[in-house]
């Protein structure tokens, strides 16, 4: 027995919350973390306040395991309220695969994307972004991305890792780790403060050039964002595009920094003067640079040729950097495209061998129209498109639950399934399959033998005469039919037979569940069976469409049927027990009369002196006379059977 806590009335609940809140210190009230402590109390008692008073809709019990329950979300916002605590950081892990984690990831990207860009910028174009007036300015964001860096050094210590299929959630081995990797010595170089150098050599920002070697964290992001966005390919353009972006620029700095070196304008290679008033400003000079690192890295040209021997190695670099990296980039970016159409490509694929097909059978021209509009909507549409091949490397339990999800309500909507137990509902879900009809289309015509059910997903369909000419009703979203006819139920006086013939008015999405799928599900479930059979009965006499004596006779006949089978299993039993004592006899029998110990029996005095041969011809025929004297006295004993024969015969 589990002892439950007492109830306490919710007047009384309220009143011991407000003792407890005065007699806390009132000096902590206006604190950071009492206020929040507030607010989670306020929000938990909201939740607890509506529960009582069955604001809240109940949950579907199906779905409980499936979803947060209230005690977990209380627990999550008790842990919430403790991040302001020291006790909260001390224990912190966390998970690399959750959004907290991805987002702080983001922010980290973001303050390399800054040292990336800026710190080269300023180096190079220092007499524009490094006067006076701004570079105060510059010292917030570099000192706000430095300890942005400090702090990433702690997350990262604290990301767990698999361990024998579980988190490793021990912190003390996840620090050691992360000391003992390379991530920890290219962060404490990315961190060493060089800054101090300001003193000796002024302010330069060349020496904060080691914050650039945090780039590793990039990939890391871009990696965990591929994991959680639904568009990777589009993700991998915009990584790759960031690439070439990040190497134009560094090269339009060096560009810049080399012609200043050279001087502004001492050839024709060279950044023109910068006194002329054309080419003085900033936006000019650095539009004017990225211009000529595009031209050259994507090796177009349109450039002047070098003059001096610094500007012809640098164009040899830049031109093999360009051959080399923009190959690989504008390679990837071609195979992303292709990958994007791969989808579409392989659709045309089919649609063209089922055009070759018709083509060569001579399938006429409104049937082939027919097709080719059947392959249009299946294309424009995705959600007529069977989602079994994408979930097919999924395990059994996960696409359970993704199923679960998706036609859960609409499994729901048969009557004969609206009270079936969980287990079953999720065999249905896993066979539920996905089928299109073109408007015009029979779905069953009257007098077919149903061995489907069909639940509607999306479109219109009309139930009409065996012509077609006259329509009784029109089933729209979320109807069924055909649910009675997969139950196989003795006594239906339609023998299991459509009714009525239903056509499809435009293009149909429906689901389809098939009489075998159904049995297959239902064998490890009886009671569901009977209870489903019962449901089915109780609609059929509603409809006066059940012949009561037929489904009596028909289970009398079934119960004698399994009385029958389990006499028969019965009797197999017995009979295998009696044949496994016969064979223990036997073999007991054998185990008495066969000699212990083979060393005891002493050979003949005429053995010694026959050959080898002759003595294992001798043992032989030994051997066949024992064993024919032993079949003899078996057979002469009467069998336990014959023995219990006679008995029952006396």
């Amino acid at each position: 027995m589990v002892n439950m806590p007492p109830k306490i009335a919710p007047g009384k609940a309220d009143a011991d919350d407000k003792k407890k809140e005065e007699s806390k210190d009132p000096k902590d009230k206006n604190s950071a973390p009492s206020k929040w402590n507030k607010a989670v109390k306020k929000v938990t008692n909201t939740r607890r306040a509506s529960l009582r008073k069955g604001s809240v809709q109940e949950d579907d019990p199906f779905l409980q395991r499936f979803t947060v329950t209230a005690r977990e979300i209380d627990d999550y916002l008790h842990e919430c309220s403790e991040i302001f605590t020291l006790k909260f950081w001390k224990k912190l892990v966390i998970n690399p695969s959750n959004a907290p984690y991805f987002w702080w990831s983001f922010v980290v990207t973001c303050a390399v994307m800054y040292n990336l860009i800026f710190v080269i910028m300023r180096g190079c174009y220092y007499d524009k972004l490094q006067v006076k007036e701004i570079v105060l300015y510059w010292f917030i964001p570099d000192y706000f991305c430095d300890a942005i860096y400090i702090f990433d050094m702690y997350m990262i210590s604290r990301v767990g890792f698999l361990e024998q299929g579980l988190l490793c959630r021990n912190v003390h081995t996840l620090t050691k780790r992360y000391i003992k990797s390379w991530k920890f010595i290219v962060d404490i170089f990315c961190i060493f403060p060089f800054d101090f150098l300001y003193i000796l050599v002024g302010y330069n920002a060349f020496l904060r050039m080691n914050r650039c070697l945090k780039v590793w964290r990039l990939r890391e992001f871009f990696n965990l964002a591929e994991t959680h966005t639904n568009y990777p390919n589009l993700l991998r353009v915009a990584n790759l595009i960031l690439i070439i972006i990040i190497i134009i620029h560094w090269n339009c700095c060096l560009y810049f920094a080399i012609s200043r070196y050279l001087g502004f304008g001492s050839d024709g290679w060279t950044y023109p003067d910068v006194t002329d008033p054309n080419f003085s400003s900033f936006w000019k000079q650095y539009v004017f640079c990225f211009y000529w690192s595009t031209l050259t890295l994507t090796t177009i040209g349109d450039t002047a040729y070098p003059e001096k021997t610094v500007s012809f190695i640098y164009c040899i670099t830049c031109s093999l950097i360009g051959v080399l990296i923009f190959a690989t980039i504008f390679g990837n970016v071609g195979a992303l495209i292709n990958e994007m159409d791969a989808a579409r490509n392989d659709f045309q694929h089919k649609v063209d061998a089922v055009k070759r097909y018709m083509e060569v059978r001579q399938v006429t021209g409104l049937v082939q129209e027919r097709v080719v509009k059947w392959f249009d909507y299946t294309w424009n549409n995705k959600e007529s498109v069977d989602d079994s091949k994408n979930l097919e490397h999924l395990p059994e339990k996960l696409r359970a639950e993704i199923c679960i999800h998706v036609h859960l309500r609409t499994l729901r909507q048969v009557k004969i399934f609206s009270d079936c137990e969980p287990g079953v509902l999720v065999e249905l879900v896993l066979k539920l399959k996905l089928q299109v009809f073109s408007p015009g289309d029979y779905v069953c015509r009257k007098g077919d033998i149903g061995k489907e059910m069909y639940i509607i997903k999306k479109g219109k369909l009309q139930v009409c005469s065996e012509d077609g000419k006259v329509v009784f009703v029109t089933l729209v979203e979320g109807a069924t039919f055909g649910e009675i006819s997969i139950l196989n139920l003795p006594g239906n006086k339609t023998g299991n037979r459509r009714t009525a013939s239903v056509r499809s008015v435009g293009f149909s999405d429906l689901f389809c569940l098939s009489k075998t799928d159904l049995l297959d599900a239902l064998k490890e479930y009886p009671e569901a069976r009977k209870s489903l059979t019962e449901i089915g009965k109780n609609i059929l006499r509603k409809d006066n469409l059940l012949d009561e004596e037929a489904a009596r006779r028909e289970e009398r006949r079934q119960q004698n049927l399994d009385k029958k089978i389990e006499l028969i299993a019965d009797a197999v039993d017995d009979l295998q027990k009696e044949v496994n004592k016969l064979v223990h006899k036997l073999s007991s029998k054998e185990d008495k009369e066969t000699p212990s110990n083979n060393d005891s029996i002493k050979p003949p005095q005429g053995a010694a002196a026959q050959p080898p041969d002759e003595k294992k011809s001798a043992t032989d025929s030994k051997e066949i006379k024992t064993s024919h004297q032993v079949t003899a006295k078996e057979e002469k004993k009467p069998s336990s059977v014959s023995l219990k024969k006679e008995e029952e015969d006396k």
